[in-house]
């Protein structure tokens, strides 16, 4: 298994921390105007894992960030204003975001902590209501993506968003074809956790160590 260079690490590491510091910092201090007592949306730091750690994932993309955090936030919140604080409303808030982001195609695995989090709080919730949607938790989201974008963008092989990297040409395979990754790709009846682009490239980061190997491609069956 590859392990990523220092460099790498030393990006990710840095990033988590300006985006987790920002939000926290700026939470705090609109909290103070709000008086309220839940301080940061804990699920954010995971957020930070896949925003400097695998911009690049699918389910790190803007859309899955906020999309998912603010769906399982409205789940959340509505399976404690129906169950409470029990057993069964964690369970409900959890597996209906997790249906919910599937369907709305914006899987995020932190959405999963955020819809848990308003059974979790209990009465600390009060002091938001609705609002706790919004604010901390969209209002996270999209500081999160921002920071993401900004820090990331003047390092051209991790630019976030991942349509904002600068396009590789497509290589010709004398084996599979990009129609086979295509379809190979809409056969799995499951989420895969990389994107086509990601996989062509390690198709022919492959090939070509093969190749420099001294080995030659296999053939298909």
């Amino acid at each position: 298994m590859r392990i990523s260079s220092a460099r790498e690490i030393l990006l990710s590491g840095l990033g988590g921390f300006l985006a987790i510091s920002a939000v926290f910092g700026l939470t705090r201090v609109l909290e103070a105007e709000l008086q309220s007592r839940l301080l940061l949306i804990a699920s954010m730091g995971a957020t930070a894992v896949l925003l400097f750690a695998a911009p690049k994932s699918p389910l790190a993309q803007p859309w899955n960030v906020i999309v998912g955090h603010l769906v399982s936030a409205a789940i959340g919140f509505g399976a404690h204003a129906f169950l409470g604080g029990s057993a069964l409303a964690a369970g409900v808030a959890v597996g209906l975001a997790i249906s919910a982001m599937y369907a709305l195609d914006a899987l995020h695995p932190p959405g999963g902590a955020t819809a848990a989090i308003p059974v979790i709080a209990g009465p600390a919730l009060s002091d938001y209501g609705a609002l706790f949607i919004f604010f901390p938790v969209g209002f996270g989201a999209v500081l999160m993506v921002l920071i993401a974008i900004a820090f990331n963008y003047p390092l051209k092989w991790r630019r976030y968003p991942a349509r904002l990297a600068p396009p590789e040409p497509a290589p010709a395979y004398p084996d599979i074809s990009h129609a086979d990754f295509v379809a190979a790709l809409s056969g799995i009846d499951t989420f895969v956790d990389i994107s086509e682009e990601d996989l062509l490239r390690i198709y022919r980061l492959a090939t070509g160590h093969h190749a420099r190997e001294g080995g030659a491609p296999e053939s298909r069956r």
